[in-house]
């Protein structure tokens, strides 16, 4: 039973160790990053180095090495071969990494559209949206229509990479209530909404 419960150890021991060489054998070094480096055959040379922000490195007889951007192995290899000169036989390098503490980059704001409100709404002018908003969006950032707007005839001008122009008539009202949700269509960056004022039978 001992015997088996040793064994079983071992094996857990053994892949945890094959674990980590794995993820380190494709980790790429970056700046900040400490390395410890044993030269087997000369254990006075083994020390722990850190990455400078050039993504160099200075070792003895090596003088300064490139890290930054290069995996463990092909910084064994280039360590071997710059000290290999004084040795007899090339000598038997091992580089483990310890990542540096890095704070978490925040995610970008998304960059946002301008929409231009015209007309009847509560508050005329620029307005900033993010991208995917709608008409229904739009006009309700702008205080939404006045009262004497003509919702069933508001108008989304587009110009085009061209400078060509495109005018479309929308209902808003049908749109506010679900019946013409279909109309509400997505804004462009620099699209043109103007809700006109309503006639006096309208």
């Amino acid at each position: 039973m001992i015997r088996l419960a040793l064994s079983g150890v071992f094996a857990v021991c053994m892949f945890f160790i094959a674990t980590v060489a794995s993820a380190q054998s494709s980790y790429r070094v970056q700046q900040g990053d400490i390395l410890t480096i044993e030269v087997l055959e000369d254990p006075e040379l083994s020390r722990s180095t850190v990455v400078l922000p050039d993504g160099n490195f200075s070792f003895p007889y090596a003088g300064t090495l490139r890290a930054g951007g290069r995996t463990v192995s092909q910084i064994e290899s280039s360590i071997r071969g710059a000290i290999s000169s004084n040795f007899a036989n090339p000598p038997t390098v091992f580089v483990s990494v310890q990542p540096a503490e890095r704070e978490p980059e925040e995610p970008e704001e998304p960059e946002m559209i301008k929409i231009y409100m015209l007309g009847e709404v509560g508050t005329p002018g620029l307005v900033e949206l993010e991208p995917g908003s709608t008409i229904l969006h739009a006009i309700a950032m702008a205080g939404g229509p006045s009262r004497f707007a003509a919702t069933k005839r508001i108008q989304l001008r587009r110009t085009d990479s061209r400078g060509r122009q495109s005018v479309s008539t929308l209902n808003y009202k049908a749109m506010s209530q679900g019946a013409g949700l279909r109309q509400d269509v997505i804004l462009k960056d620099g699209d043109v909404i103007l809700v006109p004022e309503r006639r006096l039978f309208e």
